[in-house]
């Protein structure tokens, strides 16, 4: 009986050998894949503005709308006007970043 239990007992070790050598192995293998594989950068998602709330995108959409309609009604020439709301599309993400994620 006891012989019965020591061979049971030494194949159910070997088994469990087995599987943790098998799991180092996977581990070991997984750690390898992570060092070649290059870290995705939290907090981007691909929009225009992906570290705006929906709130902030809202207020920049009308503040750059606001500002655009200001420039077509008051400015008479047509380059100027083209010339200003150019700039101010192109200005936009910059004055964003520099007005919003200021860090005190």
């Amino acid at each position: 009986m006891s012989k019965e239990r020591a061979k049971r007992r030494a194949l159910l070790e070997a088994e469990r050998a087995e599987r943790m050598r098998r799991h180092e192995r996977k581990r070991v293998r997984r750690a390898a894949v992570r060092r070649l594989v290059p870290k995705v950068r939290i907090g981007r998602t691909g929009k225009i503005f992906p570290r705006r709330t929906a709130k902030q995108r809202v207020i920049i959409a009308i503040l750059v709308l606001a500002v655009l309609t200001l420039v077509w009604t008051s400015i008479d020439s047509l380059p100027a006007r083209i010339g200003i709301s150019v700039l101010v599309i192109i200005a936009t993400p910059a004055l964003t970043v520099l007005v919003i994620d200021r860090r005190t």
